[in-house]
């Protein structure tokens, strides 16, 4: 996932996990992406496969940086512990699990593509996780917001508080450093 847009960027579905897996849908997901050029982290959880070797080569050649959950730090990535939540609470997600892989890999792709394309997401102000990555969430929240405003300027009479903030999320930090209290 892309924690800037909270596309889903590369995912798959196998039996099992392992290094050359991991690789493999990194390297393609690069190549798709076409953001081989661009200074990429990969932050992932400490699992076998993340932190094989075979993946970690993998990294080095594509210049992407690693980086991995804190120890004993079991929700360390707000935007994938938010996605997984989506993922297993949508209507669609199949209360007696899958028959089989290519069950599995169906209704993955039924759910990335609902995600990606039609799911409007609260964290980036309500718009689609694919019109943020493709760089179409700026002109649609303006839009919003004059729509808003156009309102308020018609109706002042519904409503005493100002419009909902529209405004652009700019920045986007994984694990932000929290102020520190001086007692």
């Amino acid at each position: 996932m892309d924690i800037f847009s909270r596309k889903i960027v590369g995912y798959e579905v196998h039996e099992a996990e392992n290094g050359e897996l991991a690789a493999a849908l990194v390297q393609r997901t690069v190549w798709k992406e076409k953001c081989w050029r661009e200074p990429l982290i990969l932050h992932a959880d400490n699992g076998a496969a993340m932190k094989s070797q075979t993946l970690q080569v993998k990294l080095q050649e594509l210049a992407i940086t690693p980086s991995h959950s804190r120890p004993r730090v079991s929700n360390d990535n707000a935007y994938a512990e938010s996605l997984f939540r989506t993922l297993k609470y949508v209507p669609a997600w199949p209360e007696g699990g899958f028959g089989d892989l290519t069950q599995a890999r169906v209704w993955g792709n039924n759910f990335t593509n609902w995600y990606n394309e039609e799911h409007r997401h609260s964290g980036i102000n309500y718009v689609t996780p694919g019109q943020r990555h493709r760089g179409e969430d700026k002109m649609i929240l303006k839009q919003r917001d004059a729509v808003y405003r156009q309102a308020k300027l018609i109706h002042p009479e519904r409503g005493s508080r100002s419009t909902r903030n529209w405004q652009w999320v700019e920045t986007v930090t994984l694990n932000p450093e929290r102020e520190k209290r001086v007692a």
